[in-house]
């Protein structure tokens, strides 16, 4: 009866070892019984994904229909009790299909095993089947950290503070507010928290998680994050191939509706680097939601594991994010200032203004409240705090992060990063001629006309280097940088512009489109002058 008990309350099994020997699998085979079950428990959580993503419609059509009533509900309470049986129906089924299997039941033998005790022998063992991670072991835990000196630096959300009175007033937006953010809000900012893309994608992520542990040999692990959500890890080891790039390790961080399966993971594993991928809360095996605070907590233990587990310096370590990746991986680079550098692939400076742009006029007032209240997502402020090298990746038609038409390159906000960065690194740089001549130089839609627009200028790059050079020997290679003072506004221009193609460079591409290992280039560094 235990053993009937375990494999009823398992995990789905999805890959088994194709033999004794090696890391090739083979799908696993399941039984009629087993296959019923499931299907039946599936359909239910796809409907129930399905009741949450249109929330407001369903809720409104059962009003409508009069289910909130004593009447109505009574009707439900029935509905609800015939839909217990048939699932826990299905539960027992689909239980009994998989005792009856001696492929799951080896399985469910050696996952016990690893559950009692997690030994390096056991993990091997474990490691060679693919299933819900639910049911992993965790590998590291946030509270294996060392006690931190300083607390997470954490960006506070902007609602401004109200008197009594106007919270009173302002409650019903409140709500409204709340209730926007957590039905179908959060699911259009994170479309890959949701179960129907999940399921449709699932064939993919096992293909992915087969492929990055058959042909890289990577190493799954659950992490712990402070918050109690579980982190999905999946790490590349090249260290022991003796190369430069290899002691290095880039730790990515997926856009809205990537996976680290599928992802751009496979930009630096292409470059020859070591890599660690991980899944946003709610991605994948990653448990909880994807809200700011989540995130934060989920990249710090992904740091901490990558310093204390698997034992690379923040030295040799690189952030790699792509899209809204960037928030996470500059939340990461703030707490962890010593970080060799970040690079950023169309990554946008803040939501807000994206938020706004999609969304229609009439709701402009109720998207500035819940984005500044639960969403704030500004990736600039954060990337500020970070005084290490940076490098902006720029997708020269993306459709996603420009506020007006796809080809309109000029209102793509990766520019508005870049400014940013730039403005606060350089300050006495940046005026309002400079800031117009980089417009200039942003909005050119080609190659061509960008190279025009830099040549006009007449940039000498050696008198920039030098100009640079001198400052950071006679000073300090440390933001704000001051430089700009004794500088005429010639050589200012010349500064801006040459610093602009030092921070970012362009991919011809949309915004979905896999970045090629030869565009993935580590950052330029202002401290690397220093002779």
């Amino acid at each position: 009866m235990a053993a009937l008990w375990r494999c009823a309350t398992g995990p789905r099994l999805f890959r088994i070892p194709a033999n004794s020997e090696g890391k090739q699998s083979r799908p696993y085979e399941a039984n009629t019984a087993e296959v019923l079950g499931d299907r039946i428990i599936q359909w239910a959580s796809f409907m129930w994904s399905l009741s949450c993503w249109t929330s407001p419609i369903l809720v409104t059509y059962l009003y409508r229909k009069g289910y909130f009533t004593l009447e109505g509900m009574n009707s439900g309470l029935r509905m609800a009790m015939a839909t217990a049986v048939i699932m826990s129906g299905a539960f027992w089924l689909r239980g009994i299909g998989r005792w009856a299997n001696p492929d799951y039941c080896t399985f469910i033998a050696i996952l016990s095993a690893a559950r009692q005790v997690f030994s390096a022998e056991n993990k091997v063992r474990l490691a060679r089947y693919d299933f819900d991670f639910w049911a992993w072991p965790v590998n590291y835990s946030w509270t294996q950290m060392a006690i931190r000196d300083v607390p997470m630096k954490r960006l506070q959300p902007r609602s401004k503070a109200r008197g009594v009175a106007a919270k009173v007033w302002g409650l019903p937006c409140d709500v409204a507010s709340y209730l926007m953010v957590h039905t179908f809000g959060r699911r259009m900012i994170y479309p890959g928290t949701v179960g129907l893309l999940q399921k449709a994608m699932a064939p993919m992520l096992q293909e992915g998680r087969k492929k990055l542990v058959e042909k890289y040999d990577g190493e799954r692990a659950k992490l712990l994050a402070q918050d109690g959500n579980e982190i999905d890890t999946m790490f590349v080891d090249r260290r022991a191939m003796g190369e430069e790039k290899g002691r290095k390790l880039v730790i990515t961080s997926e856009g809205n509706a990537g996976f680290y399966e599928v992802g751009c993971m496979c930009t630096p594993l292409d470059a020859g680097y070591s890599v660690l991928g991980w899944n946003h809360p709610g991605f994948g095996g990653s448990t909880g939601i994807p809200m700011p605070e989540n995130e934060g907590n989920a990249i710090d233990v992904v740091m901490q594991y990558a310093v204390h587990q698997l034992g690379f310096s923040p030295e040799n370590i690189i952030i790699f994010a792509w899209s809204i990746g960037g928030y996470p991986a500059t939340f990461a680079a703030m707490n962890h200032p010593t970080t060799s550098g970040v690079i950023l692939d169309a990554t946008f400076d803040d939501l807000l203004p994206l938020a706004i742009s999609r969304m229609p006029e009439s709701l402009r007032g109720m998207v500035i409240r819940s984005v500044n209240t639960y969403f704030n997502l500004d990736i600039a402020a954060q990337l500020n705090r970070y005084p290490g090298p940076v490098m902006l990746v720029r997708r020269t038609r993306d459709e996603m992060i420009t506020t007006t038409d796809p080809d309109a390159i000029e209102s793509n906000r990766g520019n508005d990063l870049l400014v940013k960065l730039l403005q606060f690194r350089y300050p006495k740089l940046i005026t309002e001629s400079t800031i117009t001549m980089l417009r200039e130089w942003l909005s050119a839609r080609t190659p061509t006309v960008q190279a025009v627009v830099y040549n006009q200028y007449s940039v000498d790059e050696q008198l920039c280097t030098s100009l640079l050079k001198s400052w950071v020997e006679e000073n300090s290679a440390n933001f704000p940088c001051l430089i700009g003072d004794q500088l005429s506004s010639e050589e200012k221009t010349q500064l801006v512009l040459f610093l602009a193609t030092k921070h970012m460079i362009n991919y011809e591409s949309t915004h979905c489109t896999p970045l090629p290992a030869s565009h993935f280039r580590l950052p330029w560094s202002l401290a690397a002058l220093r002779g």
